[in-house]
């Protein structure tokens, strides 16, 4: 496999760009992957090695995220779209997926309904970004207060037992070297205020969800069993609120089943692209 970097210079400095590809993958849509808050443009080695013999796989981290260029002040979730625009023109990428996760999910989401005439599919993983969850019916707004109710205690358990939220009760349990290097990549951007990007995050969400049927492609919303960040209620909500998004859930898995459970959701993703060429 060819494996190249590259620093895509914008407005306020540069995007961390990887990008890795077998001696086939040129004839398949590429796979573009966007990653969560903790995580950066390392936290997809586990997609990027299954995927890349066959297809172009390209990894970024959004700006303000080590190695992409720090940001005063932190960044605003609106410029994440235009970033990912700017990616795929300047490394003149033609057809393409984009797999997100979590905050990926408001880089995805934006860049979607713009319609670019390359993208084949979107992939929103633990994610409904910026579609708020409380603009869904009554009843799913329920499910959604009653999962939060006891997310919060689940956090607060792993805070005080030293578990990053995101990776989850199970997998410091099961997989417990996993978590540490879930843990060394978030750490890659201590300096990042994070808090604060959250708060941005969350006042972005101002999007109805049958906005979701403006994506001109198909869409899969991969929701997780064991989720405490990402309410698995309101992505059901969600996909439910645009005719034609096909929706999945995977068991026994924390927020971050990409990283959790690879061999699921990577074999989820599969399937999809496959039938979305």
């Amino acid at each position: 496999m060819k494996r190249s970097i590259h620093a895509i210079r914008r407005p306020f400095g540069t995007l961390h760009v990887e990008v890795t590809q077998g001696g086939d993958s040129d004839e398949r849509p590429a796979l573009i992957f966007a990653h969560g808050l903790g995580g950066n443009h390392m936290s997809w080695f586990q997609q990027v090695a299954h995927f890349a013999p066959t297809r172009t796989c390209v990894a970024f981290a959004h700006r303000g995220f080590l190695p992409s260029s720090p940001i005063p002040g932190g960044p605003d979730p609106a410029d994440y779209a235009a970033d990912l625009a700017a990616i795929v023109e300047t490394l003149g990428i033609g057809a393409h997926h984009v797999v997100a996760q979590s905050m990926g999910g408001w880089t995805a989401l934006e860049y979607a309904l713009t319609r670019p005439a390359g993208l084949r599919g979107v992939v929103l993983a633990a994610t409904t970004g910026t579609l708020d969850p409380q603009r869904l019916p009554a009843s799913d707004r329920a499910a959604i207060a009653a999962w939060e109710q006891a997310a919060q205690a689940t956090r607060a358990r792993m805070l005080a037992g030293g578990i990053h939220p995101a990776a989850g009760l199970r997998l410091a349990e099961e997989q417990p070297a996993m978590h540490l290097l879930y843990q060394h990549i978030n750490d890659a951007n201590l300096a990042l205020d994070k808090e604060a990007l959250r708060l941005r995050l969350g006042a972005a969400r101002r999007r109805e969800p049958a906005e979701l049927a403006g994506v001109a492609c198909p869409v899969l919303l991969i929701a997780n069993e064991e989720d405490t960040v990402i309410a698995p209620p309101a992505m059901a909500g969600m996909a439910r609120a645009a005719t034609g998004v096909r929706f999945a859930t995977i068991e026994r898995a924390a927020h971050s089943a990409y990283f959790e459970r690879p061999a699921v959701f990577n074999a989820l993703v599969e399937a999809f692209i496959a039938a979305n060429p």
